[in-house]
């Protein structure tokens, strides 16, 4: 806990909420910045919300001038991959432009660290399985771009002596807070786990998959799911790294191992009690058979220790968010 407070930019989004949530818990004095185009006010459980755009100078100017902030946590983007290629603009207007105007007015305000959600799209398709903070960068995709785009703005920012940050690069994040209290209600959601799991409470017809013919055990694209709230966990670990005065960094955020399309189909048919509604679908460009984090670098900088790797966990918190929002229960939230 600190006398300072903390800027959470996109803090009623999915992973933003869990982290604000988390913040909260540990004590900090939160204020979130969001517009909630994609994100929910009920999403926000801790702090103060302001609605507002990460690309409004004068409204920043006056949420640091009011406020002793030392540290941004920055999620505010747009996160949907097929709409990036469809629409690069939107991605470089919101990922990239507005946070560049978010990291002037920091810097002009004196904020001492930055923890910046990247993602490792910036990896595109990497040619080993296994991806190291050392992969070389070439994203396939506007999303991938405009957030690696943040990432030099960042490090060249560090140099010229601006605030310093660490970019936790996010592999698959799935699952939902275990008490039920916030969740992913992300609209046109392209998360496979979310994606079945409103298979499986009926929201949608079914689920497919792409590719079974992939060189992996089942035929099927294999990726490295990380539980929400050991995401979160990481965000605050680097504060504390940061406000004890850690370098700049960037690091993966990833369990290490991956799970098949097959095996999260599967654990979620298992757990609900039903089978999925399935269609096999010819691959889609641009989809490596494997992309699992390498983490050594996040736990030895870190200590970084993860609660929730388990793929039951993670299908269970998300199927019993999914039927929140099914049932129409009232404590949950969902777009209109």
């Amino acid at each position: 806990m600190s006398d300072k407070s903390i800027l959470v930019t996109g803090g009623a989004g999915y992973i933003g909420s869990h982290v604000v949530k988390q913040l909260g818990a540990a004590g900090e004095d939160v204020i979130t910045l969001d517009n909630l185009c994609t994100g929910f006010e009920k999403a926000v459980t801790s702090g103060k919300l302001v609605i507002g755009d990460t690309g409004d100078a004068a409204l920043l100017d006056r949420i640091f001038a009011e406020h002793p902030i030392d540290t941004v946590m920055h999620f505010a983007a747009h996160t949907i991959v097929p709409e990036s290629v469809a629409d690069p603009l939107k991605y470089y207007r919101n990922n990239t432009s507005n946070s560049r105007t978010l990291l002037e007015r920091a810097h002009a305000h004196g904020v001492r660290n930055i923890v910046f959600s990247s993602t490792a799209a910036v990896y595109g398709v990497p040619k080993e399985p296994k991806c190291s903070e050392t992969t070389p960068t070439r994203p396939i995709n506007a999303y991938g771009s405009s957030k690696l785009m943040t990432e030099w703005m960042l490090r060249d920012l560090a140099a010229a002596g601006g605030p310093n940050y660490v970019a936790l690069r996010y592999f698959n994040v799935a699952g939902c807070d275990p008490s039920g209290a916030i969740g992913q209600s992300t609209p046109k959601a392209t998360l496979l786990v979310k994606v079945a799991c409103e298979a499986a409470v009926g929201k949608r017809p079914g689920v497919s998959i792409f590719g079974t013919d992939y060189p992996t055990p089942d035929g099927t694209g294999l990726r490295d799911y990380i539980h929400v709230e050991d995401l979160a966990a990481a965000h605050l670990d680097a504060l504390t790294y940061l406000r004890r005065g850690g370098k700049s960094s960037t690091m993966n955020c990833g369990y290490g191992h991956g799970y098949s399309v097959r095996d999260v189909l599967d654990t979620v048919s298992r757990i609900n009690g039903e089978p999925l509604n399935i269609t096999e679908e010819p691959r889609r460009a641009g989809d490596p058979p494997e992309l699992v984090a390498a983490t050594e670098k996040i736990h030895q900088i870190l200590g970084w220790m993860p609660k929730y790797d388990d793929l039951d966990t993670i299908v269970s918190t998300s199927l019993e968010w999914e039927r929140k929002i099914a049932a129409q229960d009232p404590s949950a939230y969902w777009p209109a």
